[in-house]
């Protein structure tokens, strides 16, 4: 912010908008947002707080713990404040962390063995033991006073009913490498802490029940664990199997690091995390976090994040408590599926097939682990949707694990500055008139504005590396091909194929081996599959699946193509009533294809690439056939023993289709590592999911 009058509104707004997701997230157990989403407005709110500290007030988020407790329970009043943990998102905001700490307590903490713990996304709770007997259990509450859920907690098998005696629990100290003499191990109070969570195979058991019921499935498995425990019914607790691992001991018995809690936990016969551990240094924690961001779909519970502590007990205690959390321990949260951000403009880019695309320009912001600064729109119906203007505060995720979206806007954080948007009256690219109609991949069909201009320079553009990406020309990127078009080496994507070393190294910033370099690459992707060929021409409507389709459809005669002008010759004998016989291929596609080989510009250009040198072999995948023959696929997250177009190479040789997005008609979705929302959706649908041990089972 420029100025601390606009810090003042822009933080009274946020600290709105929070306050409401917060409290129907942990008073009502409503999620109306995603963690990630509101993790992001509190980010932003903190770093303006610390930037204008004076604007700190006592009931600001960033202060407040959480929600308070709800009526129906008994209120409980815990001996220690139960804390939550302010967050981190970068290497950058842990070394801060760190730093600040150290000098709050006047001494460098960089050499401090730290401790590093999952952040399990479930509920905290507090445990009480007289004389070693479960005796009272209580959710966090609002931090100072939580609710009685005693009897609830007795239901969670993992949750000790007592302790084990005093000799077994010697035993096991001996065994960690600890004295047993060193510690209280008869105090007639123990007070501990830890969470309570659900596993993905529970929350997916009762979510089957659910729709067996004809009732909507829960959204998330904290949801289902948090209302769990908050059941005045322990039946109905107990139903629901949940899990819990306790991480913390409040009752002073003579432990001095965060490490030995974590034994003296197991020696009492608590459940730990036995992936927690002792880290030496900042090195070790930024490894234990990369590590488990990687990893954490390998885990049967929900992560979101890292827990890191400064193992000394003493130096915990000093560096005291910054508003809502302790100086000494934060949470370094795993990279964003979802952020917040500011939408500066809207700008239109003009499409291969002269569709008008609305695209989003934003303030940079980390997502998965990359910075986003655009994300499509598709078209002003979109924007309508959304009630998009340009200024707003907005939801910005990655679809499929790649693509960057807007999801939702703030209005409640809008200015007054905010602006309509409109597509523009004419192509911005030629000035060509514009009109509404029907444009896009099969089965994703959707209003859209399109220039009418056939000879629209940016529509040629487009075609041109739509082209070479098929061709899998890999040294001729956007900026050669514009470069190319500018000095009047190309016209269309068929001249690609005529270019000679001695044009390109006439060009500023190029030389005889550059230009050679580009010239071998042409040469030897001059060869093509047919499906792939098919796909390159840029036909409207068909995409690579379609392709696959009538690439096999034109293969399966006696005659076969091995150059563009027969291939022609062979599609020419196709009528709209053959090609809608194909299977998948409905009147709309039918009606493109067939428009498409008619026209004469389009004919011609299939010449050139004939008389280029351009040639088709026959790798066409066989008509359903193999263990997937007739399955429709769906990829999520990152597989470890494949790219993701291996990945569709081998679904397409075991007779499979490759779906881009998950529906009713999916047979099977693939869960990698960091899986998006296809994961979700799989779950709300009730689709098959398969980790990849499965699915390379299923392949073979």
């Amino acid at each position: 912010m420029s100025t601390k009058d606009e810090a003042r509104k822009r933080i009274l707004k946020l600290r709105h908008e929070i306050e409401r997701y917060r409290h129907a997230y942990h008073v009502e157990d409503k999620s109306l947002i995603s963690d990630a989403a509101l993790d992001s407005l509190k980010k932003e709110l903190f770093d303006l707080e610390q930037e204008f500290p004076d604007l700190i007030t006592f009931d600001s988020p960033t202060q407040r713990v959480g929600g308070k407790p709800l009526p129906a329970f008994r209120k409980v009043r815990h001996e220690k404040p139960m804390l939550s943990f302010s967050d981190a998102f970068s290497e950058s905001d842990v070394k801060d962390w760190l730093a600040r700490a150290g000098r709050y307590l006047k001494k460098p903490l960089e050499n401090e063995a730290l401790y590093g713990e999952l952040k399990i996304d479930g509920l905290a709770i507090e445990l009480a033991y007289e004389n070693g007997i479960f005796a009272a259990g209580a959710t966090r509450g609002d931090g100072f006073v939580g609710e009685d859920i005693t009897q609830n907690l007795k239901t969670v098998e993992a949750i000790p009913l007592s302790l084990l005696p005093v000799a077994e629990v010697e035993k096991n100290l001996e065994k960690f490498g600890l004295k047993p003499k060193s510690y209280k191990l008869k105090a007639p109070r123990l007070v501990v802490r830890g969470e309570v969570f659900l596993t993905k195979k529970e929350f997916a058991a009762i979510n089957k029940e659910q729709e067996k019921k004809g009732l909507k499935p829960y959204a998330n498995p904290r949801n289902v664990a948090a209302g769990s425990v908050r059941q005045l019914d322990p039946k109905v607790t107990a139903s629901r199997r949940l899990d819990s691992f306790e991480y913390d001991i409040v009752s002073d018995i003579g432990q001095k690091t965060h490490e030995e809690e974590h034994l003296l936990l197991r020696a009492f016969g608590f459940k730990t995390n036995p992936h927690n551990k002792l880290l030496k240094n900042l090195d070790d924690v930024f490894t234990f976090r990369n590590y488990w961001e990687k990893h954490r779909e390998r885990l049967d519970y929900e992560i979101d994040g890292v827990v890191v502590i400064v193992n000394e007990n003493k130096t915990f205690d000093d560096a005291g408590v910054v508003g809502k959390a302790p100086r000494a321990a934060i949470a370094y949260k795993f990279s964003a599926r979802e952020a917040t951000t500011v939408l500066t403009d809207i700008k239109v880019q003009v499409g291969r097939t002269g569709k008008l695309t609305p695209v989003a320009v934003m303030r940079p912001v980390s997502v998965g682990g990359t910075t986003i600064t655009h994300a499509t729109l598709h078209n002003e119906d979109e924007i309508r949707r959304l009630e998009l203007k340009i200024g707003d505060t907005v939801v910005v995720s990655r679809a499929g694990d790649v693509i960057p979206q807007i999801t939702k806007v703030f209005p409640g954080l809008r200015t007054g500055k905010e602006k309509e948007f409109r597509m523009p009256r004419a192509c911005p690219v030629c000035g060509g008139p514009v009109s509404r109609q029907i444009i896009g991949e099969a089965g994703e069909k959707g209003a859209a504005t399109v220039c009418a201009n056939r000879r629209c320079p940016a529509k040629n553009l487009r075609a041109i590396g739509h082209l070479i990406n098929a061709f899998e020309i890999y040294a001729i990127g956007p900026k050669i091909i514009e470069r190319f078009k500018d000095e009047g080496l190309i016209s269309d994507a068929s001249d690609i194929f005529t270019l000679k070393k001695e044009d390109i190294a006439t060009l500023s910033q190029f030389g005889e081996k550059s230009a050679e370099n580009v010239v071998r690459s042409i040469e030897a992707r001059k060869n093509i599959s047919l499906a792939k060929f098919i796909y390159a021409l840029g036909i409207p409507h068909v995409g690579e699946e379609t392709a696959i389709l009538l690439a096999q459809e034109v293969s399966g005669g006696k005659r076969q193509a091995s150059r563009p002008k027969e291939l022609l010759g062979l599609i020419e004998k196709f009528s709209r009533g053959k090609l809608q016989e194909i299977p998948d291929i409905g009147p709309a596609v039918a009606e493109s294809i067939y428009e498409w080989f008619v026209e004469g510009q389009n004919k011609k250009f299939i010449e050139k690439l004939d008389d280029a040198g351009v040639r088709i072999t026959h790798q066409v995948p066989k008509k359903k056939s193999g263990p997937l023959a007739g399955k429709k696929m769906v990829v999520t997250g990152t597989l470890e023993s494949m790219s993701r177009d291996e990945a569709k190479d081998a679904v397409r040789k075991a007779g499979g289709d490759w779906v881009g997005s998950v529906s009713e008609n999916t047979d099977y979705v693939v869960v990698g590592s960091e899986p998006g929302s296809k994961a979700d959706k799989a779950e709300e649908l009730g689709i098959k999911t398969l980790d990849e041990k499965e699915f390379l089972r299923l392949l073979r």
